[in-house]
């Protein structure tokens, strides 16, 4: 039997937020967290902070599965939505997508050259949604702290799930600790049975947020779609953001809203294509 030819993929980015994307909706992909973990690499493999599958979907114009870095798989991942429905536009001449991921049902529109519109849709405040493992009447601000607890260096975070779950300190000093030291301490705290997203959020202004993220399964990126999200949700929730703010990450703005009729958020930023290839022999799937 002649061998199966190699699986085609693409590179593409969201604010520096990279991912290796495999169209999956013709020819079947098998993937697991070891194979995920080797493509990822970025000495040995593609290299990526998500792998992207694409498989056919029964109620949306493609079902998006998402496997972070380390080989888990998870369930929203907001820059490669824009990625993907940027590819939807170009395949279907068209200006809006939907996307079906385990994080909930997405629709996106076209916002410009190379700029997707994406509703995230509506953001979950009950600690059991999020999820927490004990019962939190008010998710606004958690008992959650690090350092001394007469003088935490950081303290009383806002907890949301946007399709997947955020842990975010507001601080008024985003350097107030290493965030690649502690991040991976609260991701894995018993609070979160799922483990979290831990962002640092520091408000400049009622529209304008700057944030640093570490995210679960991935450590830091440039860039985490949803992180910006929680911010916008959590921020306006607390009436610390207006309806419309910018949140700026490492790799760039991100333009968030949330639409009063309905609460649900809505986020706007570029894509950006980088390269495409055939996986390697040893990378095979």
């Amino acid at each position: 039997m002649p061998e199966a030819s190699p699986f085609h993929f693409r590179k593409m980015n969201g604010l520096g937020n990279d991912f290796v994307v495999f169209d999956a909706r013709k020819r079947s992909l098998a993937m697991d967290e070891a194979k995920a973990r080797a493509i990822a690499d970025r000495k040995t493999g593609i290299g990526c902070d998500q792998l992207i599958v694409l498989e056919p979907s029964p109620r949306a114009d493609v079902t998006m599965r998402i496997w972070n870095n380390e080989g888990g798989e998870v369930e929203s991942c907001g820059n490669a939505t824009r990625c993907i429905a940027d590819i939807l536009f170009d395949e279907k001449k068209a200006t809006r997508a939907t996307i079906d991921t385990k994080g909930g049902f997405l629709v996106a529109e076209k916002g410009g050259d190379r700029l997707v519109t994406v509703d995230m849709g509506l953001p979950r405040f009950d600690w059991q949604d999020i999820p927490l493992s004990e019962k939190f009447h008010d998710t606004r601000y958690i008992d959650l702290h690090v350092g001394p607890v007469d003088a935490p260096l950081i303290d009383r975070p806002s907890v949301v799930n946007v399709g997947n779950p955020h842990c975010i300190f507001w601080v008024k000093d985003l350097d107030v600790v290493d965030l690649a030291r502690v991040g991976p301490m609260l991701e894995h705290h018993p609070l979160f049975p799922k483990r979290a997203n831990i962002t640092l959020a520091r408000i400049d202004a009622r529209d304008h947020v700057v944030i640093k993220v570490w995210e679960r399964g991935a450590g830091l990126t440039k860039a985490c779609g949803t992180a910006a999200c929680a911010v916008m949700a959590a921020g306006f929730r607390l009436k610390r953001l207006d309806a419309k703010a910018t949140i700026t990450l490492p790799g760039g703005d991100l333009f968030m809203g949330v639409r009063e009729a309905d609460g649900h958020v809505i986020m706007t930023g570029p894509v950006a294509y980088e390269f495409e290839g055939d996986l390697p022999p040893h990378l095979a799937v």
